[in-house]
């Protein structure tokens, strides 16, 4: 079997007793260097706090170099929403892809395991139990 739809994967994870929840992944990368990415920083932070404050954020950060020690301006972006079409118009409204410093693209991401105990905002450090 070459492939399985998500569908198929989806109804198996679900008789395996896994979580089986469907978010989206955000894989963002500069256009034009860091510069522009820096410009557009402040906005885009804000943009990632009201979707971390309206729950549509599930996680989201700057990605290193495969080395690990540097920064040259990509990141990911886990949201919730109701489907692909929704998570790309969330994601095109990002001021860094509204404004060209980055570009972007989607894909479904299903989380079956893992565990979470305590909820963490990662704008203002704070925990809440859930």
């Amino acid at each position: 079997m070459a492939r399985m739809t998500a569908k198929e994967l989806t109804e198996m994870s679900m008789k395996h007793g896994m979580l089986a929840k469907q978010l989206y992944v955000v894989f963002t990368t500069p256009t034009n260097g860091l510069d522009p990415v820096l410009e557009n920083i402040q906005d885009h932070l804000a943009y990632q706090i009201d979707l971390e404050r309206r729950g549509i954020m599930f996680a989201a950060g700057p990605n290193w170099t495969d080395d690990g020690e540097n920064w040259e301006g990509d990141g990911m972006v886990v949201i919730r929403a109701a489907s692909l079409a929704e998570a790309r118009e969330i994601a095109a409204q990002d001021p860094m892809h509204a404004r060209g410093a980055r570009s972007f693209r989607v894909r479904p991401w299903m989380i079956n395991e893992g565990t979470v105990r305590v909820r963490l905002d990662y704008s203002t450090g704070r925990f809440h139990l859930e």
